[in-house]
């Protein structure tokens, strides 16, 4: 297994505005300037999609539809994709972890090549039930070797969380933890040295963050952030924003609608979440996901 991704860094600084009728928005946090994300996704038709996302006021959203990548309809979900930037010989590969149908691939798609654009690289299969996959990275510095990171696959109906990482020796070991049936949705918010942190959505509407330290076995930290109202979304976006804080794409696929949050260092019941107001467009893909760069500071929401 590769472990390549890294966060990329958002824009500066705080978040705007305040909407105490968004889903899930409360109106304790702090105000700041604006910061942005991509946020990416896989159409029904197998194209590459998505926004640019600007958190100000009210939030500005720029859509777009890409390339042809996979057959419509057979993408169930999907990590971030994790861009290399342009190379010396013009080229620029995406990769990313997908699934499809019932097969988890590394996928890696190149522009500015002759070759054919995608390669896919399978994993396995059995993935048909899965409803998230994840890759984190951290590293000390860029090209540094001191380094940490994992795969992530949470199974559907029986909540099983599933990780996959190197342990001291360089082997990896796949370790299970149950407990996660009433997860609705969840994307990465954290990367550190010893631990990961997927900030999750339930079907009863609380937010929750799932904290898993690197230790072995895995035994990840359950805490509640809110109670109610996060029941509607079915896709979490995160990227960073400023040094410790997080910027929150929520997703009602049912309405085609997608909300844009501020979402403070995360503190349980005291963490501050501000909703910056919906964000223009409809959203009804199959799969989204963080769209990023390689080499810049990991996340760090938690």
């Amino acid at each position: 297994m590769g472990l390549k991704r890294a966060s990329a860094v958002a824009a500066s600084a705080v978040l705007l505005g305040s909407l105490a009728t968004l889903p899930g928005s409360t109106a304790s946090a702090s105000a700041t300037a604006a910061c942005t994300m991509s946020v990416g996704s896989i159409t029904a038709g197998g194209n590459f999609g998505g926004a640019d996302v600007t958190a100000s006021a009210p939030p500005a959203a720029q859509q777009s539809t890409g390339p042809h990548v996979f057959t419509a309809g057979i993408t169930k979900a999907s990590s971030t994709w994790t861009n290399s930037g342009s190379g010396p010989d013009g080229t620029a590969t995406s990769t990313a972890l997908v699934i499809l149908n019932d097969t988890l691939y590394q996928a890696a798609y190149t522009t500015g090549s002759t070759q054919p654009p995608l390669k896919l690289d399978k994993v396995g299969s059995g993935w048909s039930n899965f409803i998230a996959v994840e890759e984190s990275f951290w590293q000390q510095a860029p090209g540094s070797s001191v380094s940490a990171g994992a795969w992530y696959g949470l199974l559907g109906g029986t909540g099983v969380l599933n990780r996959w990482a190197a342990g001291p020796d360089g082997i990896y070991r796949h370790e299970k933890a149950g407990g996660f049936g009433s997860v609705k949705a969840m994307t990465l918010i954290s990367e550190t040295k010893t631990y990961d942190t997927f900030l999750a959505n339930t079907r009863g509407g609380a937010l929750y963050t799932i904290r898993i330290p690197r230790t072995s076995p895995l035994k990840p930290i359950v805490t509640r952030i809110r109670t109610a109202t996060w029941q509607g979304f079915e896709a979490l976006v995160a990227d960073k924003c400023g040094t410790q804080s997080t910027l929150l794409t929520a997703i009602d696929k049912d309405t085609g609608s997608a909300y844009l949050y501020a979402v403070g260092h995360t503190n349980g019941t005291a963490t501050a979440i501000r909703g910056l107001g919906k964000l223009p467009g409809t959203y009804k893909d199959p799969a989204y996901f963080n769209d990023t760069a390689e080499g810049a500071p990991p996340l760090n929401g938690d």
